[in-house]
């Protein structure tokens, strides 16, 4: 009798271990959603009222890893930077701490442009004396008013620090074939102007105490409609440049570290270009990676071009450089907009009709969400958004082409409106560090999105989303450990596990 009741308590001692060793998942949860939370630490995980709701699952293997993440942030613009400089100094400050210290965004990767661009108030070049080949008149003057200091003080807020590449929307008219800044291409005669241009940008910005990363070669290559400032590139125009001028000139410059990437426009034509970027070798050899756009369609991310993108390349950079909602002008201090399907793109009215369909009306909200999601499942390693301020009108800009960006200003009045927007991007930037690594999340419930990262430190950030209009309830397990979390609906959660 005594043997059977020894049995029987190792038994129930095993079993109530177990049930413990199932329940040790220790999350905190951080939502927004349509509802008003906004990065709202959930403390009670699952609430007695939702258990009449279906339980899926999402397991995490940490141990199946996929690319290594470079970075989130957003653009330094000359738009955003002179809106800085008309606010209050209390306000310029809460912008520049909410997205770059610990306690807000953290950004970790951003993006400027060189000479002008849409999101400047004139056009300017740092060369503006014509056929300056040796350009001995080259200077940043420019920025020294707003973009420059708008840089300087967000290093000062960043506690982690954080990459800045650059990129040119057009070289000088003086330089090109249509002698105009918008359109034409850079004439063969200059490319080596056009390569000392960039090692000459790198060593203006560091004597200011500012280091850049790296480029993107050219904003847009195929051009923007005519619009605004542009310079045309086919793929085999720029490999040349980059090949047998840019990589070769910064090499030689003792800048060989700086990043290339390639590109830099629609996903949609990846595989045209990085079939001739990385033809070979000798085509690969300054190519550090590929730089995209979202704006074929900010609701189809294109998982099979980024796909191809990353395995003809596996060992190089797959970023998102640019993404914003355009052709909008933004809706001031109306949080419920933002989920609406209300907005539109550029294509919704320019677009081909056998194209109509990529530019649907979408919620803002739920564009960002599933973009970044998106990207990250499908070998993305940074996202960077476009312009970090705006005002109510969605500029300033010379074209008058007016975007929303995740935070509005009113100059006029000195106040700040923090979008919905602007939380998407932090749950992804302050929780999913760089080099943390993507790994395996298999989820049941396919109306969730779901990704996953390990950070450097050991945590493992989760990100959920759910755009549905009905509350969901997960089981969130990694080997033997489990959580069920319910997650409200219209909403992104940023799950983080410190064990």
């Amino acid at each position: 009798m005594k043997k059977q009741l020894t049995y029987l308590l190792i038994l129930l001692f095993m079993i109530t271990a177990c049930t413990q060793e199932k329940s040790k998942l220790k999350v905190q949860v951080f939502e927004t959603s349509q509802n008003g939370n906004r990065l709202t630490e959930i403390k009670n995980v699952i609430k007695t009222e939702d258990t009449t709701v279906n339980v899926s699952n999402i397991v995490i293997n940490p141990k199946k890893q996929y690319q290594t993440i470079t970075g989130f942030g957003g653009a330094f613009t000359e738009s955003s930077a002179y809106l800085l400089n008309k606010l209050s100094k209390e306000n310029r400050n809460k912008i520049l701490n909410a997205y770059f210290s610990r306690e807000g965004a953290n950004y970790s990767l951003t993006r400027t442009h060189m000479n002008s661009c849409d999101f400047s108030l004139t056009n300017y070049s740092y060369t503006p004396v014509a056929d300056d080949v040796n350009l001995d008149h080259f200077t940043i003057e420019e920025d020294k008013d707003d973009l420059i200091p708008m840089i300087k003080d967000a290093m000062a807020a960043s506690e982690d620090g954080f990459k800045i590449f650059a990129s040119p929307w057009t070289a000088a008219p003086w330089m090109k074939d249509n002698n105009h800044w918008v359109g034409g291409k850079l004439l063969p005669k200059y490319y080596d102007t056009w390569a000392l241009f960039f090692s000459k940008y790198v060593d203006a910005y560091k004597a200011e105490g500012i280091d850049i990363w790296g480029f993107t070669v050219e904003n847009e290559p195929h051009g923007n409609g005519n619009n605004w400032e542009s310079m045309h590139f086919t793929p085999e125009e720029m490999t040349n440049f980059v090949q047998h001028h840019l990589g070769p000139k910064l090499e030689a410059d003792g800048k060989g570290n700086l990043v290339i990437l390639g590109y830099d426009q629609n996903r949609a034509g990846l595989k045209e270009w990085v079939d001739v970027m990385y033809k070979d070798e000798a085509s690969s050899k300054y190519f550090d990676g590929t730089a995209i756009h979202w704006y074929e369609s900010t609701y189809d991310f294109f998982p099979e071009d980024l796909q191809y993108a990353h395995q003809k390349a596996p060992n190089k950079y797959l970023i998102e450089t640019e993404g914003c909602i355009d052709d909008e002008v933004p809706v001031w201090k109306d949080d419920a907009w933002y989920w609406k399907k209300e907005a539109t793109d550029w294509g919704w009215k320019w677009a081909p009709e056998n194209q109509k369909h990529l530019h649907p009306k979408y919620a803002p909200f739920n564009r960002y969400a599933r973009d970044i999601i998106g990207c990250l499942n499908n070998w993305v390693d940074g996202w960077v958004d476009w312009n970090m301020v705006l005002d109510k009108q969605g500029g300033p800009n010379w074209f008058k082409n007016w975007c929303i960006a995740p935070i509005i200003v009113d100059p006029d009045t000195d106040e700040v409106y923090m979008t919905p927007l602007y939380y998407v991007m932090v749950h992804f930037s302050k929780y999913i560090r760089p080099n943390a690594k993507i790994i395996d999340a298999h989820y049941t419930d396919k109306e969730l999105m779901v990704t996953a990262a390990q950070n450097p430190d050991g945590s493992i950030a989760v990100v959920v989303f759910n755009e549905g209009n009905t509350p969901k309830r997960f089981k969130l397990s990694i080997g033997d450990n489990e959580k069920t979390i319910a997650i409200n609906p219209q909403a992104l959660q940023t799950i983080l596990i410190n064990n």
